[in-house]
């Protein structure tokens, strides 16, 4: 009987050791947990909200909210353009990708800001990153086109708004 309860005991570890492994790996190579910091994507991401992420994606599309490392911290932002498209972004704060203008919501206006010429050709391999509050966002206006490196996944959910 003895012998019998080892067993189940050391099958029990072995089973837990397996599920911790999965776990550990689904979330430090393949997904991610962040709370968001700032108001960079007000009213999509609030300041505190928890989002999940997925880490191996490689190709992006427009509209798709990002995750991306810049000057050492963390920002949250939406993808306008991807690499060839042309960005204007008018003194009045009008958006257009290549001769369009930009078709999602955007409750804020944009400014001109950053040291970038206008029209802007969004270089190889990188992508032009708006945030939704852009009266107020630190992004591609001023930091240039974001380097697909640099970016560190696809935002798939929000878990939870801060207050709850």
């Amino acid at each position: 009987m003895k012998r019998s309860m080892w067993k189940e005991y050391r099958r029990f570890f072995i089973r837990l050791a397996v599920f911790l492994l999965l776990l550990y790996l689904a979330f430090m190579k393949v997904l991610f947990l962040k709370q968001v910091k700032g108001m960079d994507m007000f009213p999509s991401l609030k300041d505190g909200d928890l989002v999940l992420g997925y880490r191996l994606q490689k190709e992006f599309r427009t509209n798709d909210i990002i995750a991306y490392e810049e000057e050492g911290t963390l920002h949250f932002g939406r993808v306008i353009a991807k690499e060839g498209d042309q960005v204007k972004i008018s003194d009045g704060g009008e958006v257009t990708i290549n001769g369009v203008a930009e078709s999602s919501q955007i409750w804020y206006p944009d400014y001109d800001g950053g040291d970038l010429d206008y029209p802007f050709q969004v270089p190889e391999n990188t992508l032009f990153i708006l945030g939704d509050y852009r009266t107020d966002a630190a992004d591609s206006r001023n930091y240039g086109a974001i380097p697909v490196e640099q970016v560190k996944g696809k935002v798939i959910t929000l878990l939870r708004r801060r207050g709850l």
